[in-house]
């Protein structure tokens, strides 16, 4: 499949997936969409640049609204981590984590240790049904590693 051919089919799964939502497709949904896939762990900052790039016009509120609903709808989901903006990526519904680097703050994502949800089984569920384990790793990147030696 070309790179265009996947972009197409990505679009029109999201498109699908707004609709199903109740939610109308416009530019500004699949634009940020589209930067939040082109560079996942990304602050609201970083992809209002993006669809700027795209929708020179748009606000930094338009963006945060469009942020919101595609969180709400599951399109999109939010990692909030310490001493950091909220952070925003397409890969949802698979129950992964995230490893942060102490030094510079890159992001990566860590799979599910069980394969499973929820990865962590609570001691006491306090009668809740544990549906998500939301697990940050915190450590020294080799990059930083490295500088540091």
């Amino acid at each position: 499949m070309t790179t265009n051919a996947a972009a197409e089919e990505t679009t029109a799964r999201w498109s699908d997936e707004l609709r199903s939502h109740g939610r109308r497709v416009t530019k500004q949904r699949l634009a940020v969409l589209r930067a939040v896939d082109t560079a996942p762990h990304s602050v609201a900052d970083d992809v209002a640049a993006s669809v700027r790039q795209e929708l020179p016009d748009i606000s930094l509120q338009s963006v945060y609204v469009v942020l919101a609903d595609l969180t709400e709808t599951g399109l999109l989901r939010k990692i909030e981590t310490p001493d950091s903006p909220a952070r925003y990526e397409t890969r949802v519904n698979d129950n992964h984590h995230h490893a942060i680097c102490t030094g510079c703050g890159r992001i990566e994502d860590v799979d599910c240790a069980v394969g499973h949800a929820p990865c962590l089984t609570p001691g006491n569920t306090h009668g809740m049904t544990i549906q998500i384990a939301d697990v940050l790793y915190r450590g020294i990147c080799t990059d930083c590693a490295a500088a540091a030696s």
